[in-house]
């Protein structure tokens, strides 16, 4: 049993293209039975009908020559009756013609041994007790015939005979097969385009289903289901139409959609016209990290048309909520900042090291003695002076962080020592200002260090006295050009040339705006720019 099961598992068809080909050859054997059944049906019904009233006309026709009528009445001494049948059974092509009297004598026959011998059949009655014409069906000496019989009247229309006309069933049968010759041609021909077509077809389903099987193609779907509803990221993919195809759950939720409802088919403008999907569909252009409002939610969006034979099929966008990707953002953020804290405090503890090494080799003991208590009373200092006016860490941190960038950069970083920074508002978050503080020094580092090292001053100061939160950086660099100060906080524009440019400050802009504040540069007492930011306690 297991044998046969094995060998019909193994006779399946395994590619989509074997399981087309397979179906329609289903189809085509189903459709010849059937067309075949009915055509040859219709013909032999038609033939039957058709050769059937051939034979009454041909029968009708006899009856009324009035020789055979005249030698009928004298019993055909002359034999003249088989002379005249013969000679129309071979015009007409019946299979024969006989002529009885009214007492089923026969007076013709195709074998003429059988001429006065009584009609077999069983079918004259009609004919000789009512005068009826009529076709029907007996088997006779030749064999079954289909007959046409019709009485034959005298002057005085009295029945004195009859005639018989008929086709044996084998030359019928005969007739039927050669009717029938050109529709088995057309169905054979047609069963074959039908197979050509299963094999073009299934050729070309194969290269729109990208060669993949159906089983193939059913674990796609499932693993593709299990992961859109597994990810975090909310997923919304549309077509060409701009019609949602797909929308994962954390996709509805992110933008306030019932997790039930079905979307597919929907336009995504009518749903999430905040997304901007459409807008892609037209360009075909990708855009990555894009904050947009949804549904009262900030998320941050990334879109990415889809493109087959080089046209636009759809469009997919991914997006998260922006505050998750600020957590995962500042956690990083901190992690490179006591990174590069510690990468400096090594770079410039192992210069003092080397330095008060060689102060003791060579025996200055007093001046090594004095550069440790130096060092270490300084940064304690700087320390004690964040831990007091910057109670955040992770402001504290960020600045901290910047001042050991200084120093290794040489630079003279100052903080005004009545700064002070801890009264910020808990919806203000600390990763907006590190932020800011951060892109800010960095500018102000880099615009100090083209110039000579004694020039190289940047100045701090902060406060959050009354309604605001204040900051100020100056620096000694250039500064900034008149014609420069309305496009600096652009996205990829900046007065300077080289390092990270053209985005620093455009996060700096960006996370004003998020925090209703301002920024405003000018020309410091330094020399160079001063840029100084506003950010108002209260929330409007």
């Amino acid at each position: 049993m297991r044998s046969w099961l094995h060998i019909i598992s193994r006779l399946r068809p395994a590619t989509i293209q074997a399981h087309l080909i397979h179906m329609v050859l289903a189809l085509v054997v189903i459709q010849i039975a059937v067309s075949w059944h009915v055509i040859s049906g219709l013909t032999e019904e038609m033939l039957h009908e058709q050769i059937g009233q051939t034979a009454l006309q041909t029968a009708r026709t006899i009856a009324q020559i009035p020789r055979i009528r005249q030698a009928l009445l004298e019993g055909d001494p002359q034999g003249e009756i088989q002379t005249l049948a013969e000679n129309i059974r071979t015009q007409t092509g019946a299979s024969f013609v006989v002529i009885g009297d009214s007492a089923q004598k026969r007076y013709s026959h195709p074998v003429p041994a059988r001429i006065g011998q009584t009609f077999v059949g069983g079918d004259t009655g009609p004919a000789l007790q009512e005068g009826k014409s009529y076709v029907s069906e007996a088997v006779g000496t030749l064999g079954r015939s289909l007959r046409g019989m019709t009485p034959i009247l005298d002057e005085d229309n009295s029945i004195i005979g009859f005639v018989s006309v008929g086709y044996l069933s084998e030359s019928i049968h005969q007739s039927i097969s050669a009717h029938l010759d050109k529709p088995l041609m057309y169905i054979i021909g047609m069963s074959v385009v039908g197979i050509l077509s299963a094999v073009v077809i299934a050729g070309r389903l194969k290269k729109l289903t990208l060669g993949l099987e159906p089983s193939e193609i059913t674990s796609l779907y499932l693993e593709r289901v299990a992961v859109l509803q597994t990810i975090r990221e909310g997923v919304l993919a549309i077509d060409h139409h701009g019609n949602i195809r797909v929308a994962n759950q954390a996709a509805r939720r992110y933008a306030g959609l019932s997790l039930d409802e079905r979307f597919a088919g929907r336009p995504a403008s009518g749903i999430i016209p905040e997304a901007g999907l459409e807008q892609a569909l037209r360009t075909g252009q990708s855009e990555f990290d894009q904050e947009r409002t949804v549904n009262g939610q900030e998320l941050i969006f990334n879109i990415v048309p889809v493109f087959q034979d080089q046209k636009i099929q759809g469009v997919v966008a991914s997006f998260r909520r922006k505050d998750e990707l600020d957590l995962l953002a500042a956690e990083l953020s901190r992690v490179q900042e006591y990174s590069e804290l510690l990468r400096v405090q090594t770079h410039e503890y192992s210069n003092k090291l080397h330095t008060i090494a060689g102060l003791i080799q060579i025996e200055a003991y007093r001046e090594a003695l004095e550069l440790v208590v130096t060092e270490s009373s300084g940064y304690e200092e700087f320390i004690r002076f964040l831990g007091e006016s910057v109670p955040h860490p992770v402001i504290a941190a960020i600045i901290l962080g910047k001042y050991n960038r200084a120093k290794e950069l040489r630079i003279n970083f100052a903080i005004d020592r009545d700064s002070s920074m801890a009264d910020v508002p808990k919806w203000i978050r600390q990763e907006k200002i590190v932020t800011i503080v951060g892109n800010l020094l960095d500018n102000a580092f880099d615009a100090v260090l083209t110039q000579p090292q004694q020039l190289r001053m940047v100045e701090m100061s902060f406060t959050d006295l009354g309604n605001d939160i204040v900051f100020e950086v100056e620096d000694a660099g250039p500064g900034v050009a008149v014609d420069q100060l309305e496009r600096i906080f652009e996205k990829g524009v900046s007065s300077k040339g080289r390092g990270r440019r053209g985005v620093g400050l455009y996060l700096v802009r960006q996370r004003l705006d998020e925090l209703n504040g301002q920024i405003m540069v000018s020309r410091g007492s330094l020399g160079g720019a001063l840029f100084t930011v506003v950010i108002p306690k209260e929330q409007t």
